[in-house]
């Protein structure tokens, strides 16, 4: 007689439970249930090489609340193009920013199983908030699709997101800065763009920044580069940079005083907004 596995345990159409995903492993660093034994897996040995790693997952989240905020209250932008929405463990940008305006429009891109599973529960009870399953580093794609083009109004500024998603792009080095340059020529003038990355420190952390980063790459995800300050700066070219531009996402205008010295993983990831011109 064959055993039932439970419902809580099975995987999603389309979802292959036995190969990491980036989604799902960084769900796994946030705390979430939206993941599985092969991405605990990747997850745990990151925190063998480095325990506080998981602070890169927490400070990049609270990186995208701030932002948000700044974008809905302060700048007043109205439409949100977010590439690699990931999973629904915190708040969400279609939460934040509507919370502050309930008319915003935001399009979430993922071609994660998992993630199009939870982009189809969003589009049932908001119909300002829509789902795309693309390739993020394929702006072509992205940026033609025809529910970006019936949502999105690229002649009016608005407000583009690669949050934690260009250290896993695979491949040519100048990649990512490639892909950034595609999107940033698509928005109008007034636009803004949001981008974190792991970050090597150039100091005595870059030995565990490596150490990270190969662990991240050798893993069953396969993906994860740490890079330096002037790789990020090739990340926003073109834009101007909001006060502080790069900085360390957890000083990345914080909520409130820093108390206690950060840990490894918080120094182990930057963040910055820029303003195209």
């Amino acid at each position: 007689m064959s055993s039932v596995v439970p419902e809580s345990e099975r995987a999603p159409v389309g979802v292959d439970p036995t190969r990491a995903s980036i989604a799902r492993v960084y769900d796994a660093f946030l705390g979430g249930k939206d993941n599985y034994e092969i991405d605990r897996q990747v997850r745990d040995r990151v925190l063998q090489v480095a325990p506080e790693a998981a602070d890169m997952a927490v400070e990049n989240r609270h990186f995208l609340i701030r932002a948000c905020r700044f974008l809905a209250h302060s700048a007043g932008v109205t439409q949100f193009l977010d590439c690699g929405s990931g999973l629904p463990t915190a708040e969400n940008v279609h939460q934040v920013v509507q919370r502050i305006n309930p008319e915003a429009t935001v399009v979430y891109v993922d071609n994660d199983p998992v993630v199009a599973n939870h982009g189809k529960a969003l589009l049932e009870d908001n119909d300002t908030t829509h789902f795309i399953s693309a390739d993020i580093y394929k702006p072509d794609e992205v940026l033609g699709h025809e529910v970006v083009r019936k949502h999105i109004d690229f002649s009016q500024p608005v407000a583009f997101l690669q949050v934690g998603t260009l250290h896993h792009f695979v491949g040519d080095a100048q990649g990512p800065a490639k892909v950034m340059r595609n999107y940033v020529d698509a928005l109008a003038s007034g636009s803004y763009v949001t981008v974190s990355h792991f970050f090597d420190p150039e100091n005595e952390l870059s030995e565990v920044a490596r150490k990270m980063e190969e662990q991240f790459t050798h893993s069953p995800m396969g993906s994860g580069s740490f890079r330096t300050q002037a790789e990020l700066d090739q990340l926003t070219e073109g834009l101007d940079l909001l006060d502080p531009g790069w900085e360390l996402c957890a000083q990345w205008w914080p909520d409130g005083p820093q108390i206690d010295p950060l840990s490894v993983g918080q120094r182990c990831i930057a963040g910055a907004l820029g303003r195209k011109p």
